[in-house]
This record gives C-alpha cells, sequence and structure tokens, in this order.
C-alpha cells in the first residue's frame, strides 16, 4: 500500500470518487488552479476540468445553495470551505434545508460539506473552531471527523456514497504531520464504525480526530505507571458506535472523553451521558471529561496550547482514576 500523507488521502479518496461517478463534482472557493487553501484539490482541475471543478466567489451561503439544488437533482456535490469555521455563514442551508428535505418531502440530499478544523496552528478564533455540536445537534445531517490518513480516505468515500448531507471535518494540524499506509482504489469506511486505536486495561479513552493522537502520547507515558488506557477513535458522531464504546467501559471500568470542542455542550456531554445511562454498573470511578475551555480559541502559541488538551492533562486525570 502507498504511503500517504492524511492531506493526500482525503484528495485521492475525491478523485477516486470523482473517476467512478461523474455526478460527483468539488466546489468552492479557489478549489480549481489555486488547489484550495491548504491544497487539497490541487490537480484535480486538470483531470477532471472546470465543470466538475468549480471555482466559486466568497460566498458561503451562495455555493451551498447551489449544491444544495445540484444534490436534489441527482448530483454529489463535494463542497469546500477554506477553514470550516466559515460554514456558519450557510448555516440556514445546511440546518434548515440540506438536513430536513428528506423528513419533510422524501428529497435525498447527497451533499458533503468538506474543510479544515481544529486548532494547533495558531490560526485564532475565527480559524481553529471545532464546530462539530452545532451539526450533531441536527436531526438529518450526518457528522465524520477522521484521525488517520487511511479513515481520511476511507471516510471521504463512504461520506460521498452516502444518500445524507455529511459534514467532514478535516483536522488541518493533522494534514501533513500524519503519514500512514493508504489502499489504494476501492476503500470504504462504513460510517459509524468505530476503530480502537490501542487496546488497554484499565481505563477507556474516548475520542475523535487529532485528541486520538494526544491520547496516544499520553498512554506510551502512563505506561511506565503501570496505567493502560484503551483509546477508541470514534470516527464518526452521527451516527457513532455505541456498540464498541460499552465494550471498552465494560471492560475496563473507568472513562475519559477526551475532545478538542470547548467543555459546554461539547459532543463529550453526549457519550458521558449515554455511558452513565447504559453502563453505570460497570463503572468503578466518574466519566470524567477533558476538553478545551470555553473561550474564543487564542492566537498566542502559549495561550493556544493552554487552551487545547495536552498529553499531560490525561496523564493527570488518568492517574486520578486509576487511584478512585
Amino acid at each position: 500500500m502507498p504511503v500517504m500523507t492524511y492531506l493526500e488521502a482525503i484528495k485521492d479518496g475525491i478523485r477516486h470518487e470523482m473517476r467512478r461517478d461523474p455526478n460527483v463534482f468539488v466546489i468552492g472557493e479557489d478549489v480549481g488552479g489555486y488547489g484550495g487553501a491548504f491544497k487539497v484539490t490541487q490537480g484535480l482541475i486538470d483531470e477532471f476540468g472546470e465543470d466538475r471543478v468549480m471555482d466559486t466567489p466568497l460566498a458561503e451561503t451562495g455555493f451551498v445553495g447551489a449544491a444544495i439544488g445540484a444534490a436534489y437533482m441527482g448530483f454529489r456535490p463535494v463542497v469546500e470551505m477554506q477553514f470550516i469555521d466559515f460554514i456558519a455563514c450557510a448555516f440556514n442551508q445546511i440546518t434548515n434545508m440540506a438536513a430536513k428535505s428528506h423528513y419533510r418531502w422524501g428529497q435525498q440530499c447527497p451533499l458533503v460539506i468538506r474543510g479544515p478544523s481544529g486548532g494547533g496552528v495558531s490560526g485564532g478564533p475565527y480559524h481553529s473552531q471545532s464546530p462539530e455540536s452545532y451539526f450533531v445537534h441536527t436531526a438529518g445531517l450526518k457528522v465524520v471527523m477522521p484521525a488517520t490518513a487511511a479513515d481520511a480516505k476511507g471516510l471521504i468515500i463512504a461520506s460521498i456514497r452516502d444518500n445524507n448531507p455529511v459534514i467532514y471535518l478535516e483536522h488541518k494540524f493533522l494534514y501533513r504531520r500524519v503519514k500512514d499506509d493508504v489502499p489504494g482504489g476501492e476503500f470504504v469506511v462504513p460510517l459509524g464504525k468505530a476503530r480502537l486505536a490501542r487496546e488497554g486495561r484499565h481505563i477507556s479513552v474516548i475520542t475523535w480526530g487529532a485528541m486520538v493522537h494526544t491520547a496516544l502520547d499520553a498512554a506510551g507515558q502512563l505506561e511506565k505507571d503501570g496505567v493502560s488506557l484503551e483509546i477508541i477513535d470514534l470516527r464518526s458522531l452521527v451516527p457513532w458506535d455505541k456498540e464498541m464504546v460499552l465494550a471498552s467501559v465494560k471492560k475496563t471500568g473507568k472513562v475519559i472523553v477526551l475532545h478538542e470542542a470547548p467543555h459546554t455542550g461539547g459532543f463529550g456531554g453526549e457519550v458521558s451521558s449515554y455511558i452513565t445511562e447504559h453502563a453505570f454498573s460497570w463503572l468503578d470511578g466518574p466519566v470524567r471529561r477533558i476538553s478545551a475551555l470555553d473561550t474564543p480559541a487564542p492566537y498566542s502559541p502559549p495561550l493556544e496550547q493552554a487552551y487545547l488538551p495536552q498529553a499531560h492533562d490525561i496523564v493527570r486525570v488518568s492517574r486520578e482514576l486509576a487511584a478512585f
């Protein structure tokens, strides 16, 4: 299998689907000749032309609305947000139109909206958000957040083929830092199926996105103390793999839910609540949550480090749980 970066794997998945299905097209700001803000779509216009790699004005409301209309007509648009923060401009189209059309009048909307999310690159408050909770709360949307290059390819293919609108969150910190063996050609990772990122014995860490790698760093440190973390990478948040999570909780009896988004209203609260409701008799300690702070993302690198969860936060909470 070829080794690809996280970014290359996303592009490979999109290219595969564009070759397979002529109804798939890419639309967004600077996705054509420029190749996208982070170069995810670089080169696609040379192969598929301007009719299938469409540059737009700086108007998220307009091009998301156009993509929804195209999806209603049988196309499968892949919409790029230059930064996922800008998705807020099209919130009405996504949550009140794309998400509800199948329920309201039977019209499917096979649409993927993808873009760079998350912090760790000193992007500041308008370029570093993790907005998954806005969309997991909206019935009718699916939400995906890969942590590895292989999953980035397999999940983008699954998202494009899905008949529902999918919010596909790519962590910009991982674009060129993560490399994996990625299967060539046909490779699909089903939505709603978690991945056992690390087998462990004492504490289950439920996480997704870049925090998977932060948890793995912490697990290496804790091994020296005889504390073994089991790390579950959810991969998709809607739907999410409740069965794998409960199996891990039953095995370890102690749980940390870890995410990069702010604490209040974060998806970790949903996961924690589900575990408490359905696995209380297996727990040997409180379900602990580790998250970003309830502030906008800072621009200053030291402040951003304090804002985001770090491996040492996981180590500290794990030691507290182990001693409980």
